[in-house]
């Protein structure tokens, strides 16, 4: 973006300013993203501009301190460098400066290859060897040098082109970066800070949070490698930036703005981050709390550690419904007595919670362990009385909390009697859970061998059915494994024979001419109806009733059933439409 308005700023008409204006404009935009992998367009028009003024010397300088870092398309200014010393004699792409030192021998000093980027371009890679030389020999040192520039920045650019090509995203957007791409980051970040180039860290966290501008992790960490290296301007400016702009709705970032402050020695400012947090930001946010009283004890303000327990604890208890008052009443209590020695108040603290807040398995967790730790004797009574008001169903005040929850406070409840009750309180515990939770537990037990038989026996009869069916003697008739068992000796051979009935069974039992055949084909012989579909037979007349069929029929020759496959009739025996095609 800043290359298009450089680009917009140099087009007619405005083509008026002075030379000198224009690079100190180019060079503030370099300053910013000058060394950046994708500084490339910036650079192209820096040098549109000064080939359109013929400052070849210029553009001769602009090349060199390109060469110097690795940029994206680096071997394409090094071939246009190239070109350029080769189609200009060297005194017209030599600085001021560098024809001075060529006119007085000045011997070069071609260390330091990698210094750092000054818009007067007297970087001391880029003086020549002594004199004494030929023009020829002259140029082939200049070329050499910025050969030997290149080489190095193309050495450094193989490895961190891995990590740019990641870097799918480099610009702001509300959207969430992919974990890939924020994992790619940190890598990043790593390498460069295992260098020893203060500028590239800072200039890689710069870029970094431009893409990672929301994620308070990343301004954490800029911060701390801030300090560490000593640049506390730097830090400060970085934690100001996520706290008040880009990451200021969120805690975490306060947290840690509270503590940076706090070891800085802003006592004053560490309060404030911790008070906006559970103000404002995130109303009785209770890691706040306990962090902030926990410094005002560590700053030897024991009063003022109370009172920020006791003020917020106020204020919510005047609410109706406070969610984070069964909480905040514990970490009070823990608090005054492992770190204030108090026992008595953190007892007292306690003592009426169950009265104005919701039991939950958290709270009471938290209420059974602080009993643990304080002094005997132990309060067992009481802890009895809270343990029984949340596991036990209760019609008129039913209980919100699941069967597994209230189960395991119940078995925690157990393992402190064990260690701290007697004989009777104990045998009261254990009576009391297995009413509850074994009788219950033993019926989904139950339950589950109940399925699990159920499941296993119709495993056992699809298996048993799939075995019969790969067997040889199967038939296509699913309903038997053998057929050529199912039919009687002589069965083929026998005219089959209708039961007599007089005219006058036959005249008063009058069957609808539309009964499907197969429904009168299923009684015939005792066998059940087969589990394959039934062919109609289109071509059998149907227009008499049912008892007016023939008493006997003819004697039909029926093959035996082949194996996996449904029979056919044998072409010479004739067969009646009736049957269709099943036999």
């Amino acid at each position: 973006m800043l290359c298009y308005g450089l680009r917009w700023f140099f087009s007619p008409p405005f083509q008026g300013p002075s030379m000198i204006v224009s690079g100190r404009l180019f060079e503030r935009g370099l300053a910013y993203v000058g060394t950046d992998y994708l500084s490339y367009p910036l650079w192209d028009e820096y040098i549109r501009y000064e080939e359109s003024h013929q400052a070849w010397s210029n553009l001769a300088l602009i090349y060199t301190r390109i060469l110097e870092h690795p940029i994206q398309q680096l071997d394409r200014y090094y071939n246009c460098f190239k070109d350029l010393a080769a189609s200009h004699p060297l005194s017209e792409i030599l600085t001021p400066e560098e024809a001075t030192m060529l006119s007085g021998s000045v011997e070069a000093d071609t260390k330091g290859v990698e210094g750092e980027v000054r818009p007067d371009g007297l970087d001391q890679s880029s003086k020549l060897v002594s004199a004494g030389l030929t023009e020829a020999e002259e140029l082939e040192k200049y070329i050499a040098i910025r050969e030997e520039m290149y080489k190095k920045a193309k050495e450094f650019d193989s490895k961190i082109v891995d990590f740019e090509t990641a870097i799918r995203r480099p610009y702001f957007h509300v959207r969430p970066l992919d974990d890939p791409e924020l994992d790619n980051w940190h890598n990043y970040l790593d390498f460069i800070e295992r260098g020893d180039d203060f500028n590239k860290v800072v200039k890689l966290y710069e870029r970094c949070l431009i893409a990672c501008a929301s994620y308070p992790e990343y301004w954490i960490r800029y911060v701390l490698c801030m300090e560490a290296s000593g640049s506390m301007e730097l830090a400060n400016n970085a934690l100001a930036r996520a706290t008040q702009v880009f990451v200021k709705r969120q805690p975490e970032i306060h947290l840690f703005a509270a503590r940076f402050k706090e070891f800085s020695g802003d006592i004053a400012g560490a309060r404030a981050e911790y008070q906006v947090v559970y103000t404002e930001i995130s109303p009785c946010y209770l890691e706040a709390i306990v962090k902030h009283a926990n410094m005002e004890y560590r700053l030897a303000f024991k009063e003022a550690a109370a009172a920020v327990y006791e003020e917020i604890i106020a204020a919510e208890q005047a609410k109706e419904h406070s969610q984070i008052l069964p909480m905040l009443l514990v970490q009070y209590s823990r608090f005054l007595f492992l770190v204030a020695g108090n026992a008595e108040k953190a007892r007292e603290v306690l003592a009426g919670a169950h009265e104005n807040v919701q039991l939950s398995k958290h709270f009471l967790e938290a209420v059974i362990h602080l009993e643990s730790i304080q002094p005997s004797p132990k309060r067992v009574e009481y802890l009895d009385s809270l343990v029984e008001k949340y596991i036990v169903p209760n019609p008129e005040s039913p209980s919100l909390a699941i069967t597994s929850d209230r189960e395991e406070l119940s078995s925690i409840y157990l393992e402190f009697l064990d260690l701290f009750g007697d004989a009777q309180s104990i045998k009261k515990a254990e009576n009391r859970h297995s009413m509850l939770f074994l009788r219950q537990k033993g019926l989904s037990v139950s339950k589950k061998r109940h399925a699990d038989d159920f499941l296993s026996s119709d495993r056992a009869k699809i298996a048993k059915t799939y075995a019969n069916a790969s067997s040889p003697g199967h038939s296509g008739v699913g309903a038997y494994p053998n057929a050529q068992t199912q039919w009687p000796a002589g069965y083929g051979q026998k005219a089959q024979a209708w039961p007599q009935t007089s005219q006058a069974q036959a005249q008063g039992q009058q069957w609808n001419p539309a009964y499907a055949p197969q429904a009168g084909y299923s009684a015939y012989g005792g066998y059940p109806n087969y589990s394959h579909p039934q062919m109609p037979a289109a071509a059998a007349p149907q227009g008499a009733a049912y008892g007016a069929y023939p008493s006997t029929y003819p004697a039909q020759n029926y093959a035996q059933p082949a194996a996996a496959a449904f029979p056919q009739p044998p072409a010479s025996v004739p067969q009646q439409p009736y049957y269709g095609t099943y036999y």
